[in-house]
């Protein structure tokens, strides 16, 4: 059994993924070619927005929206602490000063009430002094696991205290928060196509949405070197953040039938949920979230996590732990000088989640099976 096989989908759809590389092969523009601009204004139509950058991962996608805003040391940005690395990496490459703000216990994304709490007695937890609200400069929450953050009260809070707002959608590009899709819930969004998320190609690969014209030309700029008109006429410091021809063509295939994924994705989710809700503590998404299940952790009620890690173990049921240890305890960010009992929720999780195989192809049979094993006494 697979944790994610990606193989499944390969098989129905290998014919126009090779169609696609042949094209490429055949005009042979490797950097930005014409299949780059096609997948941006196809995502670009299907998120809601005006624009759509490609470029060459999730990460950079972050970090060129970050260089749009042309924050610096001395400033600061909020994010969340159980996430993977990459979101709070590029705050910190460009001298920035990450806050951590703790999660919400029933939906892991970063909980509001406590950005406000921080930003209503805003202290450098390293030294201990009072930070000027005009050094805050932004928010990055992130969807985690699928599953947007709520956007309607991190924007109100972000304008409240004149802050940017950029969205981490590397796990949930394809979500919907109050009918809107992720990736058009703030100025920028961002997403990541690295092959295990829900739209992945077969390599590194993200993408930046804005509808906003001059936000899109800066990251444009950025994304080649911070190139103006021509090639050697440089107007910014950018970086090389470009999207290969070849995984944009991977990704116009597998978009074709990404709308049909996503709805089997809730299926396989909603199995789980039926099955599992009275044993385990699930990620909670309301009538108003719509989910595309990037993973599907769960947390024990009863026994720990050793207990079903091992069982699922020795039964060759993979299974992952997103996410073992929060950034605040991992040594890039020790000097922040944060203590587990800051982040009391996010130190609960990491403690007792675990993910299952998850993937919108998983045999039936195979997802009883796994439920079977959770259940039993």
């Amino acid at each position: 059994m697979e944790f994610i096989d990606l193989g499944a989908q390969q098989k129905l759809i290998r014919e126009k993924i090779e169609s696609n590389i042949k094209k490429v092969l055949d005009h042979g523009k490797y950097i930005m070619g014409p299949e780059v601009g096609e997948l941006e204004e196809k995502l670009a139509d299907f998120v809601g927005v005006k624009y759509a950058v490609g470029c060459s991962s999730g990460t950079d996608a972050l970090l060129m929206s970050l260089m749009v805003y042309g924050i610096g040391p001395g400033d600061y940005i909020i994010t969340t602490p159980f996430t993977f690395i990459a979101t709070v990496e590029v705050i910190s490459l460009l001298g920035v000063k990450p806050v951590f703000v703790d999660i919400d216990e029933k939906t892991y994304n970063i909980d509001p009430r406590k950005i406000e709490e921080f930003l209503n007695n805003p202290i450098d937890h390293a030294t201990k002094k009072a930070i000027e609200l005009s050094k805050i400069k932004g928010i990055i929450p992130v969807d985690i696991f699928g599953l947007p953050a709520d956007y309607d009260e991190i924007n109100r809070i972000a304008k409240k205290y004149n802050m940017f707002v950029i969205e981490d959608a590397a796990q949930s590009f394809g979500a919907e928060y109050k009918g809107k899709k992720t990736c058009s819930l703030t100025k920028i969004g961002c997403t990541s196509f690295f092959p295990a998320k829900p739209l992945g190609c077969y390599g590194d690969g993200g993408m930046i949405f804005t509808d906003n014209e001059e936000i899109a030309q800066k990251l444009v700029s950025i994304r080649v070197h911070g190139k103006g008109k021509n090639k050697y006429d440089n107007v910014r410091i950018g970086i090389n953040g470009r999207l290969d021809t070849i995984q944009a063509a991977i990704l116009l295939a597998k978009f074709e039938i990404f709308p049909e994924e996503i709805n089997l994705r809730q299926k396989i989710a909603e199995r789980y949920n039926n099955a599992l809700k009275d044993k385990f503590y699930l990620q909670v998404v309301t009538e108003e979230y719509k989910s595309v299940w990037a993973q599907y952790s769960i947390r024990p009620k009863e026994n720990n996590r050793e207990y079903y890690l091992s069982l699922l173990k020795s039964n060759n049921v993979p299974t992952a732990i997103y996410y073992p240890k929060p950034l605040y305890l991992q040594e890039p960010f020790r000097s922040l000088m944060y203590n587990k009992e800051d982040f009391l929720v996010s130190e609960k999780c990491s403690g007792d989640i675990f993910s299952l195989p998850f993937y919108q192809y998983i045999d039936e049979i195979n997802q009883s099976f796994i439920i079977t094993l959770l259940l039993k006494l």
